[in-house]
């Protein structure tokens, strides 16, 4: 009991903690980007940690907002030392020094999940302890439980409030960090990245220790090696610049093409060279495309290539969970405009993750979600051209993936099998066309007869079936009210009796009873549409989370 008391005391403290920096900011007048990253700044390293899981969420969140949030440093002070050895202690349930003959004190890296300690196993490997920071996942889980009532309380005015429905952006930060808080899930991950890329020669991904790994410590082959953006230190060993760029985005580029299991978050710090390959590091955070989703990809890549702005509407629609039926004729409006910016353009002079970013924009204004592995590739490719800008500024990033897809495209193809198909579309085709002349020749003689006849089925969606209603129901009111403000105003210019301040009383009541309605009619049109957006947001942020995966704390 006095425990619960004490968590209960404790989340009250840091909910007035919440709510004094949120007053401080004046959050009622609107979230600009800056604004919300001072914010998490202030709030302390669990909200620093899910400012950088929101940067990587373009669909739910303005690009704008996104690159702000990606200026957020990771690194926090370290945690005690004695912490890091209750940690492992509860995690062995032994005494860490019966696993490991050293444990270096002062860590490599200090995060706001975890951090890094170098170690030596008892059996002489020189291995890399991560180890996650005490207490976190219920710090986090209570942290998120208090915004979600923040937000309950936080008016609708301006800023972020306006783009973004904030219990869903809150549900996907909660869902995304407790993956990243589970190393089991991380070592499977290590494990599998290393299994698709064994046969990469360029490629190596450190050794993992599985018998010493749980769902709080994870343990890796130490490797020491060089910053892939430290093109000074990379140059005096003699590495070719150029070289390490293509080899780092071709390989990238197998990770989504034929894998469908990338690194999302491919920053310097989890990508190092040594011994003349590329190491990765730090699978907490990855992203996932199924066989489907990349074929539904290539056909919009193609789409582009061909500026075919149908074929492109096509894959969109198929990759895409709609929040409510689609208006087409502004889908394909935003398309075409966005064809017009790249469609025409040579590939190897496009900013990849640019062009992916502005897509994702015309499918959240259409109000399009995307599947979870999609939303982390726009941030991801952000990362990596920022890297290859670095590293390899004279070679565009575009042009070499340019080359990967060509390459690709040409060996997928079954020629047997296109060929087949094509020559059954050339014979339906030509059968169709024969009937040509004589469907024209029915067409005409029924006009000249005056017996042609046009069908049309309009296909309405729920919410125009609505709008409609209303608009013919509020139609007939107002002539209503409008016919006995007319009347009314006919009646006292007679002298009928008996009288109210001295027009007949007949033409007072009417003049009463028009005025009643309209205010009761102009309220209830308000209160409806402010109903209506209420359900509305409810309805949508619904929807999201059960898309989403991973339970909520409230």
């Amino acid at each position: 009991m006095p425990e619960i008391n004490e968590k209960k005391n404790d989340s009250s403290a840091r909910f007035r903690e919440i709510r004094a920096i949120l007053r401080k900011y004046h959050v009622t007048r609107g979230i600009t980007p800056e604004k919300l990253r001072q914010i998490l700044e202030d709030l302390g390293p669990t909200y620093v940690k899910l400012g950088q899981i929101m940067s990587l969420h373009s669909d739910i969140l303005p690009k704008r907002y996104c690159d702000e949030l990606m200026k957020l440093t990771s690194d926090v002070d370290p945690m005690p030392f004695s912490d890091v050895l209750d940690v492992l202690t509860h995690s062995y349930r032994c005494d860490p020094y019966e696993i490991f003959r050293t444990i270096e004190e002062n860590p490599l890296g200090s995060a706001s999940i975890a951090q890094v300690h170098r170690a030596s196993l008892k059996s002489g490997e020189e291995v890399v302890v991560k180890v996650q920071r005490k207490g976190i996942y219920d710090t986090m889980a209570r942290d998120i439980g208090l915004l979600h009532r923040l937000v309950s309380h936080m008016p609708p005015v301006g800023g972020l409030a306006d783009v973004a429905d904030f219990d869903m952006v809150l549900d996907e930060m909660w869902s995304v960090a407790q993956e990243e808080m589970d190393f089991l899930k991380e070592a499977a991950n290590m494990q599998e990245f290393r299994k698709l890329n064994r046969d990469i020669l360029y490629v190596y991904v450190p050794e993992l220790f599985r018998e010493y790994t749980t769902d709080r410590v994870l343990v890796m082959e130490y490797v020491d090696g060089i910053a892939i953006d430290d093109a000074e230190a990379l140059l005096g060993l003699g590495y070719d610049l150029d070289e390490i760029g293509a080899k780092f985005v071709d390989n990238y580029i197998k990770q989504i093409m034929d894998d469908g299991f990338f690194h999302a978050d491919p920053h310097p710090g989890n990508v190092k060279i040594r011994d003349g390959k590329i190491v990765w590091l730090d699978m907490g955070m990855m992203g996932r495309l199924t066989e489907r989703l990349r074929q539904i990809m290539g056909r919009g890549v193609k789409g582009i290539a061909l500026h075919d702005v149908r074929m492109v509407e096509e894959a969109v629609i198929e990759l895409g969970d709609f929040q409510e039926p689609p208006n087409r004729r502004k889908l394909y409006e935003d398309l075409r405009n966005y064809l017009d910016k790249y469609g025409s353009e040579n590939m190897g002079d496009i900013s990849i993750s640019t062009a992916v970013l502005d897509m994702f924009d015309v499918m959240k204004n259409n109000g399009i979600a995307l599947p979870h592995g999609v939303t982390m590739l726009g941030r991801s490719l952000a990362q990596m051209e920022g890297v290859f800008a670095k590293i390899s500024p004279d070679i565009s990033m575009s042009a070499i993936a340019e080359q990967r897809v060509t390459q690709q495209m040409f060996h997928d193809i079954d020629w047997r099998d296109e060929l087949t198909t094509d020559g059954r579309r050339l014979w339906r085709s030509m059968s169709k066309s024969v009937e040509i002349p004589g469907l024209a020749t029915d067409a005409l003689k029924e006009y000249l007869s005056g017996e042609s006849r046009m069908n049309l089925r309009l296909n309405l969606s729920q919410p125009t079936v609505v709008i409609i209603r209303a608009a013919v129901r509020n139609l007939v009111i107002g002539m209503c009210i409008a016919a006995l403000l007319v009347g009314s105003a006919i009646l006292c210019t007679t002298d009928m009796s008996p009288k109210i301040f001295g027009i007949p009383a007949l033409g007072f009541l009417g003049f009463f009873i028009a005025t009643m309605a309209t205010a009761f009619f102009t309220l209830r049109f308000f209160w409806e549409t402010w109903l209506r957006k209420r359900v509305h947001r409810r309805r949508k942020a619904r929807k999201m989370r059960k898309r989403r995966s991973g339970s909520i704390p409230r």
